[in-house]
């Protein structure tokens, strides 16, 4: 498996993102949807990362800069056809340490709170984030979960 920075407009990026995006507005209301379209993914605070196995993209994520010492997770994604093997997990240690070697202390990200992501929620507290408040520019939200982790 490689782990790369990527282009979020590549065409099967698009593809991804786009099956992304359908699923988070079909489980969660218009504006407690926070994921980041390929335009978002382009902004120059957010660095994209793609994971591959012989050129097959497999998921992504990407890490934005809140503050100097603070990073969110976003975009985190596995395709469907690679769910259950470990394609998160190595996407997620690879953000992590990526965070550390910036300097951040801390890393945190918002989820949905629908049963659809217990498995996303069951992956946060196995790498030790922990439940909290808003954080950056979010407001609470009964369909948004909050995590952090001190680095």
């Amino acid at each position: 498996m490689e782990i790369a920075i990527d282009d979020p407009a590549r065409p099967d990026v698009v593809d991804l993102l786009a099956e992304h995006l359908a699923d988070m507005h079909a489980i969660s209301p218009i504006g407690s949807v926070h994921a980041l379209d390929v335009s978002g993914l382009l902004a120059p605070e957010v660095t994209f990362w793609t994971l591959r196995r012989d050129g097959e993209l497999l998921g992504c994520g990407a890490l934005k800069e809140l503050a100097p010492d603070h990073g969110e997770v976003k975009s985190m994604r596995t395709a469907t056809r690679a769910r259950g093997a470990g394609i998160a997990t190595a996407l997620l240690r690879h953000l992590l340490d990526q965070a550390l070697g910036r300097g951040y202390t801390r890393v945190s990200l918002e989820t949905g709170s629908h049963d659809f992501f217990a498995p996303a929620h069951r992956l946060y507290a196995r790498h030790g984030f922990t439940r909290c408040g808003p954080f950056g520019d979010y407001a609470a939200d009964p369909n948004s979960v909050f995590f952090t982790r001190t680095l």
